[in-house]
């Protein structure tokens, strides 16, 4: 029975190390077939390939430096993130075998990527950022409140000034199937920054939604936003403080970036969401938000909807922590 039992063991190790070497293998080779068809773009190289029992598949140590500037992008794992081991070995099988979707596709699977490094004072960076401020014809772009609260995006000399020499970021998408419904999670964090937790609950059934491609219209039925503050709020207001701005003035300054960021979207937020905002400028650790439309909603029609109606058509909310 011993013999038995370590010979199963043996057989299950090279099994499992023999599969883990043919799956590292097929997605080096295709990874190594992107690199070179991106090549004329951006010249990228990596460390290797990573897999865990527990699912995750990810190339690691990835160096990127676009044609024509001399600063790199790092990114720590790039990756995707399944239920198990076996999942990323049907995953593997799909560019060679597809029976339908509906079999392939894990109950839920994610997309993640970790350490993603930009120092503030990249060439690239500086270039991008000059190319939005030419893009944005907005009259305060310029003026003290913008820069140092980033109502368009904080400028390399905001970030310095903010304190930052490295921008070091991650992010993960998780997609779950459900029964009526499906969800998709995201996770985002700078460090220093700050650090948000979303989830949205989505009608429908994920793998015939998805599968829409350019018609997909997402129906929302829940909404939760968790917003962590790491250090940013403070650094926000000593800076705007330095730039000659006054405690109700920096105040006011966050309130209308927020207001920037809701027309974007098609929102003007109302006191549910404002008050709540201000007591988490004034000094609270997170901001949660929440939407629980009575029927669901397409995303895509909100833009047709009076700003000041969606608040209430979202049943919009927040809360202080």
């Amino acid at each position: 029975m011993k013999n038995l039992i370590v010979g199963a063991i043996v057989v299950g190790s090279l099994g499992y190390g023999g599969s883990k070497f043919l799956l590292h293998h097929k997605i080096e080779s295709a990874v190594d077939t992107a690199v070179v068809g991106m090549s004329p773009f951006v010249n990228i190289d990596y460390d290797g390939v990573s897999s865990t029992l527990g699912g995750e598949l990810t190339i690691d140590g990835i160096r990127a430096q676009i044609n024509g500037f001399n600063d790199e992008i790092t990114i720590d794992r790039l990756g995707i993130d399944t239920p198990s081991y076996f999942s990323l070995l049907s995953l593997a099988d799909v560019a060679e075998n597809i029976p339908t979707p509906d079999e392939i596709i894990p109950e839920y699977f994610g997309f993640i990527a970790e350490g993603i490094r930009m120092r503030v004072d990249a060439d690239y960076f500086k270039k991008l950022h000059a190319e939005i401020q030419k893009a944005t014809q907005v009259a305060d772009i310029d003026k003290p409140a913008a820069r140092c609260t980033g109502k368009y995006g904080f400028s390399p000399d905001a970030l310095a000034q903010l304190g930052y020499s490295e921008q070091v970021a991650s992010v993960s998408a998780h997609f779950r199937r459900g029964t009526s419904n499906y969800s998709v999670s995201f996770r985002s964090s700078v460090e220093e920054m700050w650090d948000v937790d979303a989830e949205f609950t989505l009608a429908g059934d994920m793998v015939s939604e998805l599968s829409k491609g350019p018609r997909y219209r997402p129906m929302l039925e829940a909404m939760r936003i968790e917003y962590t503050d790491d250090s940013l709020n403070g650094r926000v207001a000593d800076y705007c403080g330095r730039l000659g701005l006054t405690e109700d003035e920096i105040v006011n300054a966050q309130l209308d970036k927020l207001a920037h960021i809701g027309k974007e979207f098609g929102i003007e937020f109302d006191e549910y969401v404002i008050d709540p905002y201000t007591e988490f400028l004034n000094g609270k650790s997170t901001l949660f938000i929440t939407a629980k439309p009575v029927e669901p909603v397409s995303i895509s029609q909100i833009s047709l909807y009076k700003p000041s109606d969606v608040p209430a058509l979202l049943d919009l909310s927040a809360e202080t922590l």
